[in-house]
């Protein structure tokens, strides 16, 4: 079994952490593999000691690694995305960082959950995709997300006006700051601190959610995810911002843009006794009363 790490090199994703998944698989016939820039940080910050081999890219991850094993929050688990891409390698979240909707792993219960990998008991939880194209690969083949799809204003002044189609059919002209189409997985990200819904992994939906709009009746829709939306943007500026989960790009404002749902998914690792709703009540503080 190869199992490949990546991580941020941030102080918060310390040696120690690489040091107990070494000692947890050292003598389970596990070859671990991590990702070159973090590792080279580890060994010049933290004088890091062991030698294991390293990956660069999608490419090198891909023919290698039988499962990845993502350090740090929910950023961390969108850009390991970039480099299992289409191949299907389950991800192993563990949360370093603070919310962790998507690394559902507790550093604290690290050891429990790497022995739980190596025996492979875990089932797989698929999660939908967004598919962008006619932005001519402004994102370099990666135009996936497992959160979100957002148009944005370019500057800080006007807004801009988005028309909206589902499958060809009008459905608005949004006069706002932007525009979000989540996934149900991005539910819990963008799109909620917007007034967005929740909604539970598998609802099969995109959920379409503007950024302050003008007009103050304008909410939410939830639409399925079997549907083609298409974007025209306009406004006073000749370019407009798009981003997939962290990643963005500036588009001409003359660019028609199309989403759909991607033909392939993400797999993330589940463990037993792990669910959504439980992270949605540990995670949002429901049922926890707050007051003095």
């Amino acid at each position: 079994m190869k199992i490949a790490i990546y991580a941020r090199s941030t102080n918060d994703n310390h040696k120690n952490y690489l040091e107990e998944i070494y000692n947890c698989v050292k003598n389970e016939g596990v070859e671990l593999i991590v990702y070159k820039p973090y590792y080279n940080f580890l060994r010049n910050k933290f004088n890091l000691q062991i030698e294991l081999k390293t990956f660069s890219n999608s490419e090198e991850l891909v023919a290698s690694a039988d499962y990845v094993i993502s350090l740090g929050g929910d950023g961390t688990m969108l850009e390991t995305l970039e480099f299992v891409r289409k191949s299907g390698i389950p991800v192993m979240g563990v949360n370093t960082g603070r919310l962790g909707f998507l690394a559902t792993v507790a550093k604290e219960d690290l050891n429990k959950f790497i022995a739980l990998l190596i025996k492979e008991k875990f089932t797989l939880d698929k999660r939908e995709l967004i598919e962008i194209s006619g932005c001519n690969n402004c994102f370099n083949n990666v135009n996936y997300a497992i959160n979100e799809f957002t148009l944005h204003k370019k500057d800080s002044g006007a807004m801009i006006n988005i028309d909206t189609f589902v499958d060809g059919v009008f459905l608005n002209s949004y006069f706002a700051d932007g525009l979000i189409v989540s996934t149900p997985t991005g539910s819990t990200a963008y799109s909620l601190s917007c007034g967005g819904p929740i909604m539970v992994p598998d609802s099969e939906n995109f959920i379409i959610t503007p950024i302050a709009p003008h007009n103050l009746n304008v909410r939410p829709i939830v639409i399925s995810n079997n549907k083609k939306l298409t974007f025209k943007v306009s406004g006073r500026s000749e370019f407009f911002n798009l981003s997939l989960d962290s990643r963005s790009a500036q588009i001409a404002s003359n660019i028609e843009i199309e989403i759909k749902k991607a033909d392939f998914r993400f797999n993330l690792i589940n463990f037993e006794g792990q669910h959504f709703f439980t992270t949605l009540r540990n995670k949002l503080l429901w049922g926890i009363d707050r007051r003095l």
